[in-house]
């Protein structure tokens, strides 16, 4: 059974980072197309980031976090990880790991506030 636990996330000031981390088990992780979603209040849920395997481990971003959010894998330790620099107030959300897409395997979100 697939099992995805994010951690990480909390309240930051404008300007700061944040790394979250998504422990995954129950599937193939190391072949697995993995991606970072998130939904702010009132909003519908985005597409941040996604990894795939192939291509030298590929990465994409939304136009909103290109140059300021990084992910990136341990298959070592089973872990999808989401560095983001430089927060921004409109980066406040629910972030939610995911493997596989819509259809796939999701974790429960970890919460992100950036507020002075």
């Amino acid at each position: 059974q697939a099992h995805l636990v994010e951690s990480g996330g909390g309240l930051v000031q404008p300007g700061g980072s944040l790394r979250l981390s998504c422990a995954a088990s129950g599937f193939t992780f190391s072949s697995a197309v993995m991606n970072w979603y998130r939904q702010a209040p009132g909003k519908e849920r985005e597409l941040v980031a996604t990894e795939y395997v192939t291509a030298g481990f590929k990465t994409t971003y939304s136009d909103s976090v290109k140059g300021r959010f990084t992910i990136s894998r341990d298959i070592g330790k089973n872990t999808l990880y989401l560095q983001m620099n430089s927060l921004k107030p409109d980066d406040t959300a629910v972030y939610y790991c995911n493997a596989w897409g819509p259809q796939g395997f999701w974790g429960q979100g970890t919460q992100v506030i950036v507020s002075s």
